[in-house]
């Protein structure tokens, strides 16, 4: 088994820990002792923050929903009939039937850019954060 260094990505606070990797598997995770936000420590989702990784429920894969059934598809088909169906919506229905939610998942930089993808491209201001902490 060895460490690997990582950072948290419940929140954005950045909490510095070593992911416990054994035979190509993370199966646990520490606290780093010299890590500027961490310092030795990390909140509850820090510590189990391993288990989501390798959990059989986990989508792999983009998933377009095709004559009732969700199918695997590649990144480009989902990518485009998202941005299909979000400009129809905000063509048809007006702008403000738009929300997004960002993501504790994500760094500070990614949900900014979120927001501004909100406000700017779907012409909203309907985003709001699922963390709350």
């Amino acid at each position: 088994m060895h460490d690997v260094m990582s950072i948290c990505c419940y929140c954005g606070c950045g909490c510095g820990l070593y992911l416990k990797v054994d035979d190509g598997c993370v199966v646990g995770s520490s606290a780093s002792k010299n890590h500027p936000v961490a310092k030795n420590n990390l909140c509850v989702k820090g510590w189990h923050v391993h288990e989501f990784i390798h959990h059989p429920d986990r989508l792999t894969q983009p998933l377009i929903r095709k004559n009732g059934q969700l199918l695997p598809c590649s990144w480009d088909e989902a990518l485009a009939a998202t941005a299909q169906a979000l400009m129809r919506i905000k063509a048809e229905q007006g702008s403000d039937q738009l929300g997004v939610l960002a993501s504790a998942k994500c760094s500070n930089e990614e949900n900014y850019l979120l927001q501004k993808f909100t406000r700017a491209v779907l012409g909203t201001n309907n985003i709001d954060h699922c963390a709350r902490l």
